[in-house]
């Protein structure tokens, strides 16, 4: 998969759309914790994350597994199948099934916020792709968020991607790259890379959408919460119905060393509809 995030936004926004009937169809799965109980309705729009989902939790695949990443104002993370029956001091959080799954981002209709269901997945630098765990996943909380807080967000998103631009002209052109990188003349590189910039400022403009937040969207992360920074880099698949009490439990528990909670707090996951 090598679309850009924009043009995966543009594809989901074309197909994000769904009817009354697929809505009274959605799968909803219980999460029994050793704090309570969570329910989630996972979304039609994420197939590949729903049946993944499903498949794992009418195997049994969760049960006793641990919420082994618990961080407050964030999320609580879990589905390491080396946590089950871990010993204290193990280091959790790269078990998986040996299968990824490919992103599915649905946003802006669905997004971080509370009690968003979402995929675990290794970062960038590993994964462009941005393919998903085939079987850690998060809940978040999260926290409220300004308008100037998203603004610099936006901002931030949009720097980041000119900087990929800018780096694949750069690496593209032979000429130059080997001035840069034999050259003392700081005056030629800071005028050469401004050109670059430049251009890939045209590029940004004339062929990719601007990552923004909608109002709607806002509106949420101002008076509910959640982790907006995460949107269209990580598959939102699912959210929560009953039991976001539960996860403010959870992630307010005492933690230790990576994140892990200091006393174990097992799961375990059935798929009660359909």
């Amino acid at each position: 998969m090598k679309k850009t995030v924009f043009g995966i936004l543009f594809a989901c926004l074309c197909v994000c759309s769904c009817s009354e009937k697929q809505k009274s169809s959605e799968t909803i799965a219980l999460i029994e914790t050793d704090l309570g109980d969570i329910r989630v309705k996972l979304y039609n729009e994420t197939p590949k994350h729903r049946d993944n989902f499903i498949k794992l939790a009418n195997e049994g695949f969760y049960d006793s597994l641990l919420f082994h990443r618990v961080i407050p104002e964030f999320m609580i993370q879990g589905g390491d199948p080396l946590s089950k029956n871990a010993l204290s001091t193990t280091m959790l959080g790269s078990g998986d099934t040996g299968e990824l799954i490919p992103a599915e981002f649905c946003f802006p209709r669905y997004f971080h916020k509370r009690g968003a269901l979402a995929a675990a997945r290794e970062g960038d630098d590993k994964n462009p792709e941005m393919q998903s765990s085939g079987c850690q996943f998060y809940l978040v909380y999260g926290k409220t968020f300004t308008d100037r807080e998203l603004n610099e967000i936006e901002r931030s998103r949009k720097e980041k991607t000119l900087q990929k631009i800018v780096n694949r002209l750069v690496e593209s052109d032979d000429k130059n790259k080997a001035m840069l990188e034999q050259s003392d003349d700081i005056k030629r590189i800071q005028l050469y890379m401004d050109s670059v910039r430049t251009e890939a400022i045209g590029i940004y403009e004339a062929e990719l959408t601007p990552f923004v937040f909608p109002e709607e969207v806002r509106q949420v992360y101002r008076t509910e919460g959640g982790t907006p920074w995460l949107d269209d880099n990580y598959t939102v698949f699912g959210e929560v119905t009953e039991g976001l009490e539960v996860i403010d439990r959870i992630q307010q528990v005492k933690t230790g060393s990576m994140n892990r909670p200091a006393q174990d707090i097992k799961m375990k996951i059935k798929i009660i509809k359909p």
